[in-house]
């Protein structure tokens, strides 16, 4: 059974960074692909960065280009966000999620994994 932890979210002030993290457990995530995603209150669920486990390809939204960075540990079967520049309209709840394959979906509906989310906070 695959399971997902996420760790890391707090509040920050505007310009701050933080680094999530997301733990994977369950299975060998070779041929996976992992995804972060954010919700905002009111608003729908929006995909932030991607990563292909197998070889390290990402993928960023326009949003978080330059200030967001995905990235893995292969050795501790982690999922990192790095965040940096953090503006109030970041603020979220974070979570991490996982799919089998190569491809590097954006759409949350096609990743069957997901971690129970972390809280993200800005403050202007």
């Amino acid at each position: 059974q695959v399971q997902l932890v996420e760790s890391g979210g707090g509040l920050v002030q505007a310009g701050g960074s933080l680094r999530l993290s997301c733990a994977a457990s369950g299975r060998t995530f070779g041929n996976y692909a992992m995804g972060w995603f954010r919700q905002a209150p009111g608003k729908e669920r929006e995909f932030v960065a991607a990563i292909r486990w197998s070889d390290g390809s990402t993928s960023h939204a326009d949003s978080v280009k330059g200030r967001f960075t995905i990235s893995r540990d292969n050795a501790k079967n982690t999922v990192y966000l790095q965040m940096n520049s953090l503006k109030p309209e970041d603020t979220a709840v974070y979570s991490c999620a996982a799919r089998g394959g190569s491809i590097l979906y954006t759409i949350p509906s096609v990743y069957a994994y997901w971690g129970q989310g972390t809280q993200v906070t800005v403050s202007s």
